[in-house]
């Protein structure tokens, strides 16, 4: 009987240490704590997102969008920032993190559900494909070229820079940062 109390009380004992010397966080609060932990040798990349093509195509906009504060005012919904990368990431895991850690809304469709074989992004931001138009969606640009391929395929190296542009026209009416044409890409 003592020998069982003194064994319960040593679990007792291990779990409060451990516990005390133990950051318990979910996954959501670690990259909301973690995700600019740059550090000199950190390997980086940028990415922006932005809508301003919706400015000039402002009448094809589905009418729940045109409530205020849905759109910003820009057209720019996360400025140019650089964020760790880490091996392996691709457009889609930087794009992720990203949009979890700025708590900025965004829906996919998984690889395994399209015949593309990548992830597509469907929305940002309750930007969703078709939101302004026929021909509109979201498209990403890797230093200011098209990818040709999907977001989850695209895998990064350090110094990238990732643009993610809403298009009313298919890429016709964008161009990246750089000044390179969109003209149909897609995610």
């Amino acid at each position: 009987m003592k020998k069982d109390i003194l064994i319960i009380c040593l679990i007792l004992l291990l779990v409060i240490f451990v516990a005390n010397g133990t950051e318990i966080q979910s996954v959501e609060e670690y990259y909301l704590t973690h995700i600019d932990d740059i550090k000199e040798d950190s390997e980086t990349v940028f990415i922006s997102i932005r809508c301003d093509s919706v400015l000039s195509h402002y009448d094809m906009l589905d009418p729940s969008l045109k409530k205020d504060g849905v759109l910003p005012a820009d057209g720019m919904i996360l400025p140019k920032n650089e964020y760790v990368l880490r091996e392996g990431d691709t457009v889609f895991d930087i794009l992720s993190r990203v949009t979890r850690h700025n708590r900025i809304q965004m829906e996919y469709q998984g690889a395994d559900k399209n015949g593309f074989g990548s992830v597509h992004v469907e929305g940002i931001n309750y930007l969703y494909s078709f939101s302004c138009g026929p021909l509109s969606g979201w498209t990403y640009t890797v230093n200011g070229k098209t990818a040709g391929v999907g977001c989850s395929l695209y895998e990064l190296s350090d110094g990238d820079v990732i643009e993610w542009i809403y298009t009313c026209e298919l890429g016709e009416d964008i161009a990246s940062s750089e000044g390179e044409s969109i003209g149909g890409g897609g995610s």
